[in-house]
């Protein structure tokens, strides 16, 4: 059986048996103005981090989500949207699929505005996606990219951007490994369902992203997930997971490498009013600039004794390049 196939499994049992932290460590959902979770949706929230991030959802997108589970991020998506197919969430477990169809009926029932032909779905997986090139706005998936190995990656990531519109987003959520994750534990396909040995560390993950086109990536959140410890796991040393939550938008990679957005802040401390790096960026004395990482190397390389650049906050909502 492969990894897949057990992924497959694994999750047939997760919608016909809820249980709340089956895999992903679960967080409470986002509370937003009058919409209500029902409780099974809270039970099957698998995420390891969130996909919602209204400053992405204006103008009420196309949605297209991977790996639908209870429902839960689908009726979250929704509630920005809300129009007919506005959500087309695609899951390749039929069981998911028909547990996620339950839930959606039972928040009709819960919130007056939802109509639960807002969410369209569909039979699919990460690898051959059931929609045009370029016809969505966003594309969204929690906690299921990081299970793929390599060579899945690489082909669920160029699907994705095939499906995007030109300067759409990629919205993701998943965890990250503080070191690389040992092959005997790679190797187990269940713990690689449950989200806990398929994670690779942030410099590889990004790699990915770039190497799949994306030209703009910005870093949401990053925060503790989960940790393997040596007594559960055949581990040496303990090793600690990470939520990563991330937006890559389908935009050209420029000529001097992607604009990777992490929180780190340019501040000119020079005697002129302000500074021109003379590649697109002014910086007025004393105020923090949010910069890309790519940027901000260079600013401390050609004016160490001007820029001050401040480390990674690890939350960028700005929205724009630098």
């Amino acid at each position: 059986m492969s990894y897949l196939e057990t992924t497959a499994e694994f999750y047939t049992e997760a919608a016909k048996t809820p249980q709340v932290g089956l895999c992903c460590i679960s967080t409470p959902p986002m509370q937003y103005p009058d919409l209500k979770i029902p409780k099974i949706m809270q039970q099957m929230n698998y995420g390891c981090g969130t996909t919602i991030h209204p400053t992405e959802l204006r103008g009420e997108p196309t949605v297209l989500y991977i790996g639908v589970g209870g429902g839960l991020e689908a009726l979250q998506f929704a509630y920005f949207c809300r129009r007919k197919r506005s959500v087309i969430a695609i899951d390749p477990v039929e069981s998911m699929r028909e547990a996620a169809t339950r839930n959606l009926q039972l928040a009709a029932q819960e919130n007056a505005w939802f109509d639960p032909e807002f969410v369209e779905i569909l039979e699919g997986d990460a690898f051959s996606l059931p929609v045009p090139d370029a016809s969505v706005d966003v594309v969204a998936q929690n906690c299921l990219f990081n299970i793929f190995e390599p060579k899945d990656l690489q082909r669920a990531l160029k699907e994705v951007y095939r499906v995007l519109k030109p300067r759409g987003r990629l919205i993701m959520s998943d965890p990250i490994a503080t070191r690389p994750i040992p092959p005997n534990l790679q190797a187990d396909e269940r713990l690689r369902a449950m989200c806990l040995s398929g994670a690779m560390t942030y410099d590889k993950y990004i790699h990915y992203l770039i190497e799949a086109g994306f030209g703009q990536i910005e870093v949401r959140a990053r925060r503790p997930y989960r940790l393997l410890d040596t007594h559960s796991f055949d581990l040496d040393t303990a090793l600690l997971l990470e939520s990563l939550d991330s937006v890559s938008f389908k935009v050209p990679i420029p000529s001097d490498g992607a604009c990777v957005f992490t929180g780190k802040t340019a501040i000119y401390n020079g005697i002129d009013s302000c500074l021109d790096d003379l590649a697109g960026h002014v910086l007025q004395r004393g105020n923090p600039l949010s910069v890309c990482d790519k940027t901000a190397s260079k600013l401390a390389q050609n004016f160490p004794e001007q820029v001050i650049v401040t480390d990674s906050t690890w939350h960028y909502n700005g929205g724009g390049c630098c």
